[in-house]
């Protein structure tokens, strides 16, 4: 009789859980999404779009683009001096290789006239409520999609 009762908590117990499994499942599927984790983006196009990043400081404003086209990618860096008003930029130009959901940039040429040391950025493609973000993956900075960002603050 002991035993009886004890399977009967034991089974009673597991068929709870069966029950918060869904609720459970469905955490850790946003929980994932926000990561960009088991997102299967492969049949999403990055060809022809550019990303925008952009970082304000006490002193200057930086403003980052990737601009994708095909396999060619340009990356550019601007700073706005906030004390001067003076803006400065660089264009570096490069190949992009993808594979699946990692996109790994390398910028060889800045200004057209190559560099010693190229510009590398590994990023994660990862979209959260119908918007498409790079995620650099060493620096943790989400790149959106100009295309998302223009639209929803039409």
């Amino acid at each position: 009789m002991r035993k009886l009762f004890i399977c009967t908590l034991f089974f009673i117990g597991l068929l709870s859980k069966a029950q918060n499994y869904a609720a459970i499942n469905e955490i850790i599927s946003r929980l994932e999404e926000r990561k960009g984790i088991n997102q299967h983006l492969e049949n999403v196009s990055v060809d022809n779009k550019k990303f925008v990043l952009i970082k304000n400081f006490d002193d200057h404003t930086e403003r980052n683009f990737i601009i994708i086209k095909g396999n060619d990618a340009t990356y550019v860096e601007m700073f706005d001096d906030k004390a001067t008003g003076q803006s400065t930029s660089n264009v570096f130009s490069g190949d992009i290789i993808r594979k699946k959901n990692i996109i790994s940039l390398r910028a060889d040429k800045l200004e057209n006239k190559k560099i010693p040391i190229p510009v590398s950025k590994t990023l994660l493609l990862t979209r959260q409520k119908d918007i498409i973000y790079l995620i650099d993956i060493n620096s943790r900075d989400r790149w959106i999609d100009e295309e998302s960002y223009t639209k929803k603050t039409k």
